[in-house]
């Protein structure tokens, strides 16, 4: 058993309107040395796999299919053992 974790975030073209928010918010908390904030989403998947490059295949595909808009955002998959 392997778990995926899938990092999926806008792409650097894409205007990332929560960021842009939450990074004003935060100066507003005082915090005037942060630059820029893109918030994104973190994805763990469960995956039955002989081995670690077919459990990367799965998550891959699953990100392609339907967890990340390849269009708009980038992913990044890290496989670790359960």
């Amino acid at each position: 058993m392997y778990k995926a974790t899938v990092n999926v975030t806008l792409r650097k073209s894409i205007l990332d309107p929560k960021g842009k928010a939450a990074h004003h918010a935060l100066e507003d908390l005082g915090l005037t040395d942060i630059n820029s904030v893109r918030i994104g989403k973190l994805i763990e998947l469960d995956i039955d796999a002989d081995d670690k490059d077919k459990a990367h295949e799965v998550a891959e595909t699953a990100c392609e299919k339907l967890l990340a808009n390849e269009v708009m955002e980038d992913f990044e998959i890290t496989i670790s053992e359960n």
